[in-house]
């Protein structure tokens, strides 16, 4: 699903004007995850963003421009079909600090098979519990993901 969509994604903004990688649980091989295919796309420029924004909605993925106000340095989208979210686009600039944490972040789970396993037993006990947002979901890790990137040399 990732390979599919990073080719669709090419065809939207070009192959030399980004970086594709696949990030998030289901980019760790055999990692317990929810069927939502993260993608990051580093921009080589980012002033270029938002000129690509209408070309991803054009091609029917949802843009979400709320989250800017926390995140402006990041563009967000969700592709969805038959009302099922099937993936997250994150649009950055490559080498930005959200580039490079995700990027520590999954590789050290994928070289780290008892860190990436501590990680699903985290997310299985959070998801017993009840959750107003999937942001609410996604805070309550983040203890865990500091003390990870913290050992990737990663400073907040």
């Amino acid at each position: 699903m990732f390979e599919r969509e990073c080719d669709a994604i090419h065809n939207i903004i070009g192959d030399t004007n980004c970086r594709i990688e696949h990030i998030g649980s289901t980019s760790v091989f055999g990692l317990l995850s929810k069927p939502i295919i993260d993608i990051m796309v580093g921009l080589k420029d980012f002033r270029s963003a938002d000129d690509v924004v209408m070309h991803f909605v054009e091609q029917g993925y949802e843009y979400y421009p709320q989250y800017e106000d926390v995140m402006p340095h990041r563009r967000f989208f969700k592709k969805i079909d038959n009302q099922t979210v099937t993936h997250h686009i994150h649009m950055v600039e490559i080498a930005s600090e959200f580039w490079q944490r995700h990027l520590l972040f999954r590789d050290y789970l994928r070289n780290n098979p008892d860190i990436a396993n501590e990680y699903a037993e985290l997310k299985t006990e959070l998801a017993k519990q009840e959750w107003e947002t999937s942001n609410d979901f996604s805070q309550a890790k983040t203890n865990f993901i500091k003390r990870i990137e913290k050992l990737c040399g990663l400073t907040h």
